[in-house]
Order: C-alpha cells, then sequence, then structure tokens
C-alpha cells in the first residue's frame, strides 16, 4: 500500500548481540499502527518510531478486555535472505479472533503489506546466530474512553517487533509439565479457539502455582469433567502412542489452532505417520506410559517451535517420557520445521514467504 506513511526515528538504538538475547525483552526502532472507527473504518496506516502512546483510564480494553493478538516469526535463512513462515495463516487467524471479539475485521492484503514493509525496515533487526529469529506480534485493543458493557466504536491495530533468541531459558531440552485439574483455562462455547488476552490471563495464577512446584508449564484438560486433554499454557500438545501421533481434536472450540501444530501435522502425514485429531483423556495417557506405548510427547507453538516435554505430573502420580530425554520424534519435528524455516530443508509446502 503506497499510503502506508513512514516515519523515520530520529533516535535508533543500538543492535543487542545474540548472546544477550531473552524473549519478548527488547524491541525494534518502528512500529504499526492503525486505526479503527465506526464512520471511517480502518485509516491512517503508518510506520513510525516504537514508543509508548497516551490513553485514558477509562479505556474500555482495560476494563472489558477486548483485545486479541498474534505471534509470528521472521527468520534470517543460511542464504542470508529474510523470510517469514506462514504468515498469511496467521494474519487470517487474528481475523478469526476478531469475529469472535465484535473486533472489525481487517484488509488482510493491508496487513500483509504493512507486515512486508516494515520487516523490510527493520530487516537488520534479525538476528543471524542458531536459533534466534524476530518476533512479530500484532495486536488490536479497543479505546474507546467509556464504562459501558459494549463493543468499543474504535480500535488501535499495532505490529511490533522483537529480536529473540531460544523461548525456554532451558533450551532445546525436555520440559516438565504440571497437570491440573482444578483451574480451568477455556470452555466450549468460550474463547479458547481465538489469541485474545482473557485466554491468557485466565491462565496465569495455574502457571505460577505449577513453577513454584518445578514445573515449566500447566497441561490444561476440558472443563467439564476435567478428564481430557486440551493444551499447555502457550503451545498446543501431541502424544506419540504405539506408533500413532495424537493430538486433542479442535472440534470443541475451546483449543487454538496453532500454525505449528498444524504444520506438524501436514508433515507427519506426508512422511507416512498415522494422526489423530480426537478427545484423548489423560488417563489414556497414563495407562501408555505404563505400558510402555507412549514413545515422545511434545507441545508446539510460534515461540519455542517444538518443545519435547520430558515429565508430566497429574495429581503427584509423575511419569518420565523417554526417560526425561528428547525423543527422536520431537527432535525430527524440531529439525524438519527448522529446517524449513532457516533454509535448509526444501518448503514443499509454500509456508515460507520471502521479505527481501
Amino acid at each position: 500500500m503506497s499510503n502506508i506513511q513512514f516515519i523515520k526515528t530520529s533516535t535508533p538504538k543500538q543492535r543487542p548481540d545474540n548472546d544477550s538475547l531473552q524473549f519478548g525483552s527488547i524491541f525494534t526502532d518502528h512500529m504499526f499502527v492503525m486505526d479503527y472507527s465506526t464512520d471511517k473504518g480502518w485509516y491512517d496506516p503508518r510506520i513510525v518510531p516504537y514508543g509508548p502512546f497516551e490513553v485514558e483510564p477509562s479505556l474500555m480494553t482495560f476494563h472489558y478486555g477486548q483485545a486479541i493478538f498474534e505471534g509470528l516469526k521472521a527468520y534470517r535463512n543460511i542464504h542470508g535472505d529474510i523470510v517469514t513462515f506462514r504468515p498469511l495463516d496467521n494474519i487470517a487467524r487474528l481475523n478469526r479472533s476478531a469475529e469472535r471479539l465484535c473486533i472489525p475485521q481487517v484488509d488482510e492484503k493491508l496487513v500483509w503489506e504493512a507486515l512486508k514493509k516494515l520487516l523490510e525496515i527493520e530487516k537488520d533487526w534479525v538476528p543471524d546466530g542458531e536459533g534466534t529469529s524476530l518476533y512479530i506480534r500484532p495486536f488490536i485493543i479497543a479505546t474507546d474512553p467509556s464504562l459501558g458493557v459494549r463493543p468499543s466504536d474504535t480500535y488501535k491495530f499495532f505490529i511490533i517487533l522483537s529480536p529473540v533468541g531460544a523461548y525456554y531459558a532451558e533450551g532445546f531440552k525436555p520440559v516438565k509439565i504440571y497437570v491440573t485439574d482444578k483451574y480451568v483455562r477455556a470452555a466450549r462455547g468460550g474463547l479458547g479457539y481465538t489469541k485474545a488476552a482473557a485466554n491468557y490471563a485466565a491462565s496465569l495464577y495455574a502457571a505460577e502455582e505449577a513453577k513454584k512446584k518445578g514445573y515449566t508449564q500447566v497441561l490444561w484438560l476440558d472443563a467439564c469433567s476435567h478428564s481430557y486433554v486440551e493444551e499447555v499454557g502457550t503451545m498446543n500438545i501431541f502424544f506419540k502412542i504405539d506408533g500413532v501421533l495424537v493430538t486433542p481434536s479442535l472440534e470443541g472450540g475451546s483449543i487454538l489452532g496453532g500454525i505449528t501444530r498444524d504444520s506438524v501435522i501436514t508433515l507427519a502425514e506426508s512422511m507416512g505417520y498415522k494422526v489423530e485429531e480426537r478427545l484423548i483423556s489423560i488417563q489414556e495417557v497414563y495407562e501408555a506410559h505404563r505400558q510402555g506405548k507412549l514413545e515422545d510427547v511434545f507441545g508446539t507453538g510460534t515461540a519455542a517451535v517444538i518443545s519435547p516435554v520430558g515429565e508430566l505430573n497429574w495429581n503427584d502420580n509423575i511419569i518420565k517420557i523417554n526417560d526425561g530425554e528428547m525423543g527422536e520424534f520431537s527432535k525430527m519435528m524440531y529439525d524438519k520445521l527448522t529446517g524449513i524455516q532457516y533454509g535448509k530443508e526444501e518448503d514443499s509446502f509454500g509456508w515460507i514467504e520471502k521479505i527481501c
């Protein structure tokens, strides 16, 4: 879009070195912003210096949580190109979240063009170290200054960028997961399938309890029976049982349809593995372990890509997967996906979009 205004920063920041990168704590020089009002629609798309903006205490997002976001990455591949992984799928999912939270739909072509332009401007911020990337956070917030409970009439859309290293402090090593049947992340008919800020707020308390017990994240069970596996706090979950890859079905609408999740399913099926998207109880998982059939457990998500699980704790019943070591299947999926992302493997699915 030639009408995307660009205001260059007068105070560029120093680029961090690869060794100092953490997740989501450093931000680039510029951000994309666009506004919405009921009379104008989405208007004034612009790329401006990254920085704070002033709002009123009555901002509706603060009070009623009308806020959604996405998460994707840009990579510097082995050829030196800046590329992204399935960005159009993320933009489409943003609109699905927007619909559920009564937020106006964005023009997906405009957002994609804005993202490409922002990445071209900030290309020097894409790190080149092993496992590093530029994390991309699009988000929309309601901006009416009102305490009335209703959808806002005005919104702001942002894209901010953050150079990142490995998501987990442990690196690509098996993580320990705490299974909760006390707290609920989402229920059928709720917001579970969206990337709404409220879903993550709902997950924090249980996550803090898990952390105190020495666990990295929480594995959520269904809201009704507390029996069926749903997802982990920041990722979808997979189990390899007796040669079959099993992951919870999205049918109930309480689980986020992850882009990485879908990529793993596509990759696995293309390699001849049987994949089942279905209800799977935590009891079935533990029984498979007892029978020696639980071959691998791993999470999937944009931030971590593949996160092998080495331990599950359900009501103080602790099981070790692969003796707490990384499983062969999860390592293979990690190598395949990151290989495509960094240009080491052929992209036969058309997932990579070159920026510059």
